[in-house]
């Protein structure tokens, strides 16, 4: 029997786990405002170690994905679309807040998907 391809989860599982060259302009979190129907990026600063990890722009240390001590914002950008956010972020006079395609493709998905689920009244989970 033939073996199948793989599913559109499996490929997309498979792809998440790929190395990724971060951004040195920063990293963004993003949330739903539920009270005024807006899409949230928060924009943090960060370093980049000899081994591609993230590290705190002021102390050098290694930055967790687990919920380390809260770092603040250098800006928050809000709109009530992702077409308007993700247009905030990479059009205009400028700087923009990112340097790389694969970054910025990264937020267009992640912003599509977060704009789905304030529509829909969904939970969003920022992959």
């Amino acid at each position: 029997m033939p073996d199948l391809p793989p599913t559109r989860q499996e490929l997309d599982d498979r792809l998440s786990q790929r190395f990724i060259a971060l951004d040195p302009l920063g990293y963004f979190l993003i949330r739903l405002d539920r009270d005024t129907q807006e899409l949230v990026a928060e924009h943090y600063g960060n370093g980049i170690d000899e081994r591609g990890l993230a590290t705190d722009p002021d102390t050098g240390e290694v930055l967790s994905c687990r919920g380390a001590g809260p770092r603040v914002p250098i800006a928050v950008y809000r709109a009530r679309s992702a077409k308007q956010l993700g247009i905030a972020l990479t059009e205009g006079p400028g700087p923009h807040p990112l340097s790389r395609l694969d970054h910025a493709l990264y937020l267009g998905r992640e912003l599509q998907r977060a704009e789905a689920c304030l529509e829909q009244g969904l939970d969003y989970v920022q992959d």
